[in-house]
């Protein structure tokens, strides 16, 4: 089955150029130019992935990524943006992305992130159960559990956990991180990797003492006890 992406952006020019590039890729493409449509589009037939302008006419893309997650859509983001300053793209990250690209932009980058994002939010999973501790991540159901409290993650957050969990008690650098969860360079920017270590830590601390360590000067661990 084609995997479906949503292609939201004010501008119709931008919206039929990365449509037809990604059409070309064998993908089955929907189209919004307002942030509401957007939401009404991902409602009425979630895609795997919404591309999304930052700076949309009625609601901002942030505010739509942010919608998006508070009604439990695991929709993957790829956010497209002008602003390209480290706080417009951590904020970016925060409200659900998973992914940026700053403008102007070449279709060939667009395709490669989209793919690169679907490899790792959408992999052929085993449909092992995957335990440490008191964690528990089932692969076939794309869920985590923390004892007996459910932990909601994205699909990045939930790949690198996986990515943890089959790599406890060993330390990971931040290039190995990018390498295995991302699979794509980020552009060369480590600083993702601590920004969703730092969101996993969040979500699992709520349920439990610290699992994930950071060693300095060489990467992240995941041991149970004090971290």
């Amino acid at each position: 089955m084609s995997q479906r992406i949503l292609v939201v952006d004010d501008e119709p020019s931008i919206v039929d150029a990365v449509a037809t590039a990604l059409r070309y890729e064998g993908f089955e493409v929907d189209e919004a130019t307002a942030g509401r449509d957007a939401l009404r589009a991902v409602a009425e037939r979630e895609p795997d992935l919404v591309v999304l302008d930052w700076m949309l006419p009625d609601l901002e893309g942030i505010e739509v990524g942010r919608r998006m997650r508070e009604r439990g859509f695991k929709t993957a983001i790829l956010f497209l943006t002008a602003k390209d300053t480290v706080e417009n793209k951590v904020e970016a990250l925060r409200a659900g992305g998973d992914d940026y690209v700053t403008k102007p932009f070449s279709l060939a980058e667009i395709v490669a992130r989209v793919q690169a994002i679907l490899r790792r939010t959408q992999s052929d999973l085993p449909g092992d159960t995957l335990t440490f501790a008191d964690l528990v991540l089932d692969e076939q159901r794309h869920e985590v559990f923390r004892g007996d409290a459910r932990v909601e993650l994205t699909g990045t957050e939930f790949n690198l956990l996986r990515y943890f969990m089959l790599n406890p008690r060993r330390v990971l650098s931040k290039h190995q991180i990018l390498q295995n969860v991302w699979r794509y360079d980020f552009g060369g920017n480590s600083n993702v990797v601590e920004t969703y270590v730092s969101y996993l830590r969040r979500k699992l601390n709520k349920h439990g003492p610290p699992l994930i360590r950071t060693v300095r000067q060489a990467g992240y661990m995941l041991e149970a006890g004090d971290a």
